[in-house]
């Protein structure tokens, strides 16, 4: 059988082995591909994000990432790689600010990556950054509410009241997923707000992201990139994924 013989189902096997691979997919480079119309991928493309196996965006697909482990779970993947991003962002926070750092593991590199002793005022609304970041003798304060095991961080209503109070200069977004189309997207409803709040608050917004979270995208919208300043990536991450978020505006810092 010729690859433009396709079943229904083995098609979209390989869109979601595509997926898998690279991210995301083209309805027009597909289509050429398999010998079949743009209308027959977009159809396909329309049942997958119906079953929740992929995120349309215009002119084709992302990856979708779901999230079923808790933030103490995350801690322990690729802790190296997450020490390197979080050593590069600590460098790019300037001494006297009043910084937002979000939940998540490899903000919690960040924070252990801080100067002990830095003239900073750090806002989090994770226990486990803001233990992180009072070892290092950092002023801190920390967001209340519900924790959400799965953020690793404060979400809600008590959470948003109390971050409503304050005007960081910079805040460290944890990233779910980024990518142009989708912008940056987030895994719960709740803390997808928060981040919007956080970031209608401050005057720049720096993200640190694993190649990973890169063309993907979990099922709640935060921003577009047009409100991301400053993207710190993984040292190896991919040329034509780094291109894409320089386009949309952000600047891009490779970690070492």
């Amino acid at each position: 059988m010729s690859i433009h013989d396709l079943l229904l189902g083995e098609r979209q096997d390989l869109i979601r082995a595509r997926l898998d691979v690279s991210g995301r997919v083209i309805a027009a480079e597909l289509a050429q591909e398999l010998g079949v119309s743009e209308d027959t991928i977009r159809r396909d493309l329309r049942e997958m994000a119906a079953l929740g196996l992929c995120r349309r965006v215009y002119g084709g697909a992302l990856r979708v990432l779901q999230s079923t482990t808790s933030m103490n779970e995350r801690i322990a993947v690729s802790g190296d790689r997450k020490a390197a991003l979080g050593r590069t962002a600590a460098e790019l926070i300037p001494a006297g600010s009043t910084i937002f750092l979000d939940s998540g593991s490899t903000n919690l590199a960040l924070a252990r990556a801080l100067p002990a002793g830095r003239d900073l005022t750090v806002i989090t609304n994770a226990p486990a950054i803001a233990t992180a970041v009072l070892e290092r003798d950092i002023a801190t304060i920390q967001l209340g509410g519900l924790i959400d095991p799965r953020a690793g961080g404060a979400v809600g209503a008590k959470a948003m009241r109390d971050a409503e109070a304050f005007r960081p200069d910079i805040p460290v977004l944890g990233v779910c997923g980024i990518d142009p189309d989708a912008g940056v997207t987030a895994f719960s409803f709740e803390d997808a707000e928060l981040k919007r709040l956080i970031i209608s608050l401050s005057k720049s917004v720096l993200v640190a992201v694993l190649n990973d979270k890169l063309s993907a995208a979990a099922p709640y919208s935060v921003v577009p990139l047009s409100q991301v300043t400053r993207a710190v990536l993984e040292a190896d991450a991919d040329d034509a994924e780094a291109d894409r978020l320089a386009a949309a505006g952000i600047q891009i810092i490779r970690a070492r």
